[in-house]
């Protein structure tokens, strides 16, 4: 019995120094691999079947081979690490950290980025990204530059916004009282508010569950969302209002961007750049393809009196904290650049 219990306490003793040695081989080579590389994490909340995931982890691939042993990007989707405020935090921080997430929470430090996606503006995705390559954008971007936070692209699109209910949207006076859900976000709270619907802020997860039990009316979404979480069979009617337009940025530190080489910023700029080009492709794609799916299963679309609705959002932009002096005015006539071409 002696023996046994010797035994026992010799061998727990071998595994215990065993894991100890692995654990100390472990945090070696940890040492000599971050040596050999930089981890730069990517974090977002998208999906790894959504373009945006896809064309980030393109990018990605191809910043890791041309900088191999140099700097490595890990994305991590689905909100797996800190995202939206928290995410830009670690940015501001100077984390080894790139955050890609909706240009408004960047509005928290530079307001117009906010105002730069408002309500009601654009008209296609080629006005967006015209808009966002103008010198006024690129005057946002100094200004977030002065606050530590660089940004790598403003274009990552995931698609326009539409009003789903069940009766034809056409004239702002259609959504009166109205109980429509959106995100938590003071933006679309305020829009909705101007359009006299009476917006109900709540998760995405609980949408479907929230129009099956009739506790609100409607929503507000993108095809892909009206496809893919089967909206067709709770609401009929799609308003194509466009009001907001769907799109990711991407941002780093400058404190870690400015510690790169010129040739590790020239390749990551331009695979960050030439990935967003083609993720908005195939977001033109795949807005034919949601489409058609949901009109096959008994959607329709109808128009909206577009002109009366940025009327009466136009007052967003006079009121929402820290836009600059005629902001609304600043944007259209970039917009108007791009449509009298």
């Amino acid at each position: 019995m002696n023996f046994k219990r010797s035994v026992f306490k010799f061998t727990n003793l071998s595994v215990l120094a065993g894991t100890l040695f692995f654990v100390g081989c472990g945090e070696k080579n940890s040492t000599t691999d971050a040596q050999k590389s930089r981890v730069i994490k990517v974090s977002h909340v998208f999906q790894t079947s959504e373009p945006t995931h896809i064309y980030i982890s393109e990018a990605a691939e191809k910043i890791n081979e041309k900088l191999k042993g140099e700097i490595e990007f890990q994305v991590y989707p689905n909100g797996e690490l800190p995202s939206y405020k928290d995410a830009i935090e670690l940015v501001l921080r100077g984390s080894d950290f790139i955050s890609v997430v909706d240009p408004s929470y960047i509005g928290d430090y530079v307001p117009d980025f906010t105002a730069l996606v408002g309500p009601m503006l654009y008209n296609s995705y080629d006005e967006y990204t015209a808009v966002t390559s103008s010198d006024f954008v690129k005057d946002l971007e100094k200004q977030a530059e002065a606050k530590g936070i660089k940004v790598l692209s403003l274009d990552y699109m995931f698609g326009f916004r539409h009003i789903v209910t069940g009766k034809e949207i056409v004239e702002v006076e259609d959504l009166k009282g109205m109980k429509l859900r959106v995100p938590s976000s003071k933006l679309w709270i305020d829009t909705f508010n101007a359009l006299g619907a009476n917006p109900v802020a709540m998760p995405w997860s609980e949408t479907v569950s929230a129009l099956q039990q009739k506790v609100i009316d409607g929503t507000e979404t993108t095809y892909s969302f009206m496809s893919n979480s089967k909206l067709y069979e709770l609401r009929k009617n799609v308003a194509l209002s466009g009001h907001f337009l769907g799109t990711g940025g991407v941002y780093i530190s400058t404190k870690v961007w400015d510690s790169f080489t010129d040739k590790q910023r020239e390749i990551i700029q331009e695979e960050i750049s030439a990935a967003a080009i083609r993720n908005n492709k195939k977001i033109v794609e795949l807005d034919e393809s949601f489409k058609n799916d949901i009109v096959k299963n008994g959607m329709k679309f109808n128009e909206v009196n577009k002109v009366a609705f940025q009327e009466k959002t136009k007052k967003v932009f006079d009121e929402f904290p820290g836009f600059s002096a005629n902001i609304y005015e600043k944007l259209q006539n970039e917009i108007l650049k791009v449509r009298n071409k």
